[in-house]
């Protein structure tokens, strides 16, 4: 299902852009909000972007990603921001981003209308956040006065200056709607600052190719192919988790000999006895690993911390101690264990060890767990009559699904 989407028009939208792009550009900043043959960009270089492309046949699509805000790319279910959309998109570059979890909104303009698909309430997709300065006339003169503060360096002492930035950023704004935009516009703008100086050749430039100055045309695409088959992530990352966690919880332990005794469980025994809680030798210790990462949980008899100790400290020594006792442990043919349980009394040491489960002991709270990369390395290092049923669950396919174009 569609929604309409309360956008400005296409050239205004354009123009504002190709209006940034060039007064960045002479200032040295050319790659930030910039025009090429395949539409006006905007890159923040911290990972978000977007981008607006001119179609023929007097439409337009935007599109992009933001890494804070564009909740809808890592939606929990997912959701296809592609469904409903129309033939002519880019459909090669929109169906690679889509694929990646790298494309947070996609808006099409045709018939005098922004169209996209609807989304759950209450799920942002970052477009607002990434492409703010160009959707309204006044956010984009405050964009162009910041060209002079912030990336130009230049103060504004006085009310008088600060006027007159704000009436040199209307006239070229205006010049950019006209398609008239020429060198005192930017001088009048930018020709106040001295590191970085204005450099006209490459203002005029980018202006030219953003189709605002006298006798050039923004650049247009052609239209795009819909696919006749493409993928769609038919599980969210967090359920693929979920997928996976709730095999392992399901798998039996395959059964292999015991690991021989070593001096580094003796260690995180004797470790575990001092510090018991009640001073009685009473102690639990509970331990996922990898070799990535490493978690610990609380047990019956957690270790007490010492006084005067840092914080982490307790968890720094376990983390320690159980990697060493870990590696001790490893075999070349079964691997190693992910989940370790050590249990001690004065006169006991009880240890579970589980190499192709999940414990019902190591609490689950549907969000935390094994990373399936990190799953994946460690059943990597194993022969194949040691890897579980799960296995084939962490191929990231299994999360998508083909779908009709």
């Amino acid at each position: 299902m569609l929604t309409d989407v309360d956008l400005p028009a296409p050239g205004l939208l354009w123009t504002r852009w190709a209006a940034l792009s060039a007064a960045l550009t002479g200032i040295g900043y050319p790659d930030v909000w910039f025009v090429d043959d395949r539409g006006a960009h905007h890159d923040d270089h911290g990972g978000s972007w977007a981008r607006l492309a001119l179609i023929d046949g007097a439409r337009a699509v935007l599109f992009g990603y933001d890494r804070d805000h564009s909740a809808t790319a890592a939606a929990d279910p997912p959701i296809d921001v592609l469904t409903g959309a129309p033939d002519w998109l880019p459909w090669d570059d929109l169906t690679t981003l889509a694929e990646a979890d790298r494309l947070g909104f996609v808006v099409w303009h045709a018939e005098g209308r922004w169209s996209r698909t609807r989304y759950r309430d209450g799920l942002t997709d970052g477009l607002v956040d990434t492409v703010g300065p160009v959707l309204s006339t006044e956010n984009t003169l405050r964009e162009l006065a910041e060209v002079v503060t912030d990336w130009g360096r230049h103060e504004l002492r006085t009310p008088a200056e600060r006027d007159d930035v704000r009436a040199a950023a209307e006239d070229l704004l205006t010049s950019a709607v006209r398609g008239e935009v020429a060198g005192p516009g930017f001088e009048r703008l930018l020709g106040r600052l001295t590191d970085p100086a204005l450099d006209l050749r490459s203002a005029l430039f980018a202006a030219g190719r953003g189709g605002i100055t006298a006798g050039t045309r923004p650049p247009r695409i052609a239209p795009g192919v819909r696919p006749p088959m493409r993928r769609v992530r038919r599980l969210s990352q967090g359920e693929h988790d979920r997928l996976v966690w709730a095999a392992m919880q399901d798998a039996s332990e395959l059964a292999r000999p015991e690991p021989p005794e070593t001096t580094e469980l003796e260690a995180l025994v004797a470790w575990m006895r001092d510090r018991s809680p009640y001073h009685d030798g009473r102690c639990t210790v509970l331990a996922y690993a990898d070799a990535t990462s490493l978690s610990v949980q609380a047990g019956k008899h957690p270790p007490a911390e010492q006084p005067g100790e840092p914080r982490f400290g307790t968890f720094q020594q376990i983390s320690g101690l159980v990697r060493a006792l870990r590696r001790a442990e490893a075999d070349p043919r079964y691997g190693r264990w992910l989940f370790l349980r050590v249990q001690t009394t004065a006169t006991e040491v009880i240890v579970e060890r589980r190499y192709d489960s999940w414990p019902k002991w190591w609490a689950d709270d549907g969000v935390s767990g094994p990373w399936r990369t990190n799953l994946q390395e460690e059943m990597a290092g194993r022969a194949p009559q040691w890897q579980p049923g799960w296995l084939r669950l962490l191929d990231p396919e299994v999360a998508y699904r083909p779908a009709g174009g």
